[in-house]
């Protein structure tokens, strides 16, 4: 043992550069953040709670494809899809539920929509005395879009789309039965 070592030992030499590190803090200017009155500054990377998505003409995105459910690592998502009536093909996300109390905030589910019909928000405060009001519908998670997202992009009109008319038209003259006719 050198001598460094025995002087260190006696002195309690580590436990002096604790507290000479604390006095050093003690006479800095303290900052505090008042929380509930100025709400914190999130970088843009951030992903609070997720949303449903809707066009600028008030249509909903979602085609529930279930891409997303498939891609959760929780399991916090469920989608049952249907088909749009008298329009053969077209299919939307009949029910949408999410579980906030199981998510991980990973954004797979964004990342895996193909039609960007979800979002990650910036909102983070969630706290409830319920466990149940943390379970969302698609209409919760529409209104958490339309809040957080109120500019919404066009619905983009493809040519050669199932969404055209003239689509419709050339499925009728082939005959293929439509959603009411099935019923």
């Amino acid at each position: 043992m050198s001598l460094a070592n025995a002087v260190n030992k006696v002195i309690f030499g580590e436990i002096l550069k604790g507290l000479s590190l604390t006095f050093g803090h003690l006479f800095h200017k303290p900052i505090t953040q008042q929380y509930p009155h100025t709400k914190p500054k999130l970088p843009d990377g951030y992903r609070g709670i997720m949303s449903l998505l809707r066009y600028d003409d008030g249509t909903e995105r979602c085609v529930g494809c279930a891409l997303c459910e498939i891609a959760c690592p929780s399991g916090v998502i469920k989608v049952v899809s249907a088909e749009e009536p008298d329009r053969p093909l077209n299919r939307y996300a009949k029910t949408y539920t999410f579980d906030v109390t199981r998510c991980v905030f990973c954004g797979f589910c964004v990342d895996a929509c193909p039609v960007d019909a979800l979002a990650m928000t910036k909102e983070f405060e969630w706290a409830s005395e319920d466990k149940r009001t943390l379970f969302l519908d698609k209409d919760q998670l529409l209104a958490i879009g339309d809040r957080c997202f109120p500019v919404r992009g066009k619905k983009p009109t493809y040519l050669g789309s199932i969404e055209g008319d003239w689509y419709l038209a050339k499925v009728k003259d082939k005959h293929y039965p439509t959603h009411a006719e099935t019923d």
